[in-house]
């Protein structure tokens, strides 16, 4: 049975390790927000008008609620989760395709992101060792490279894999708190570089990330504390609220995983999106809202219905066999 230990996720409180990752993916991330772009408002579509894409984001988006966000609120902010929050799969799985693709690495590495990918999935669960494992392996990938090179080549992957797989649904909740005045904020294990080109692609002030070790803009093949998950999380919105003067019970957090209910329980507004059992159950419980943009039911608050959104794409694994079926 001790064999099957890493099935099982486990709780852990935070540590010093949580706190510098925390505290380091909050300052890189006030950092890097400043390089974002200023403008408002959602990416247009190929082909598609400033009007157009503000006209398509008015019919995606749901109907707010009348009381939150509160506009001109300077005091709050919004903090949202990535993987399967905002976006469908897991980030990193799709920045390992795209290095796949450039042969920063070889298929043995491939299927073992591929099996990470499709455990996620099919678990629907973060399991805390399979995403150390992750780390380790985009970290030994990366050693040695520069970190504009990889910012580079990032750009590139979102629009290969990641564009097409934003949802709709999470992407209008954060558009509300833009145009509420309020900043907005990605946080994710995912490598702050990735997170960051996310971030400025939707028009979010920034992100929070797993912060890699670089000396002179080449990454060491280190972490700079440890990767930012669970209660590394909800350090690092603590950091940054103390950082910008914001107010946490006036701020929103929203997550798919048990694993955020750290940092979901900082704020005052708590959104479970696409939560998996564990975080389906907690939020019930707790009368946090819920929504859930993977299927055509609708999603529930406890008394407050919410639009539902739409459908998931394939598995992870089929993609990456897809991929290398192309390769071959």
């Amino acid at each position: 049975m001790a064999a099957l230990g890493w099935l099982t996720p486990r709780r852990r409180s935070a540590t010093a390790r949580s706190v510098l990752a925390g505290e380091a993916s909050a300052e890189a991330a006030r950092k890097t927000a400043q390089a974002l772009d200023a403008e408002a408002g959602p990416p247009a579509e190929p082909g598609e008008t400033a009007e157009e894409a503000a006209a398509r984001a008015a019919e995606e988006a749901e109907p707010a609620e009348p009381d939150f966000p509160v506009a001109g609120d300077d005091l709050a902010a919004a903090f949202f989760d990535l993987d399967n929050t905002v976006m469908q799969g897991a980030a990193i799985f799709h920045f390992g395709r795209g290095l796949y693709k450039r042969q920063f690495f070889h298929r043995r590495e491939l299927a073992r992101f591929a099996w990470q990918q499709a455990w996620f999935r099919l678990a629907g669960v973060e399991d805390p060792e399979h995403m150390q494992d992750a780390r380790d392996s985009a970290l030994s990938i990366v050693k040695g490279h520069r970190v504009s090179e990889l910012m580079a080549i990032g750009e590139e992957i979102y629009d290969e894999y990641m564009a097409e797989r934003i949802w709709p649904g999470t992407r209008a909740l954060a558009q509300a708190h833009i145009d509420a005045g309020q900043k907005v904020w990605l946080v994710t294990a995912a490598p702050v570089e990735t997170a960051t080109i996310i971030a400025r692609r939707l028009g979010l002030t920034g992100a929070l990330g797993t912060v890699a070790e670089s000396v002179d803009g080449i990454y060491t093949g280190r972490l700079v504390g440890e990767p930012l998950h669970g209660p590394a999380k909800a350090e690092a919105v603590r950091a940054l609220a103390a950082a910008e003067g914001l107010e946490l019970e006036r701020c929103a957090a929203y997550s798919d995983s048990h694993n955020d209910i750290p940092m979901l329980s900082l704020v005052g507004h708590p959104y479970a999106i696409n939560p998996d059992t564990k975080l389906r159950k907690h939020a019930r419980a707790h009368d946090w809202r819920l929504r859930d943009y993977r299927t055509g039911r609708k999603a529930v608050k406890v008394g407050v219905p919410a639009a539902a959104g739409v459908g998931a794409i394939a598995g992870g694994a089929a993609a990456a066999i897809a991929l290398h079926r192309r390769r071959k």
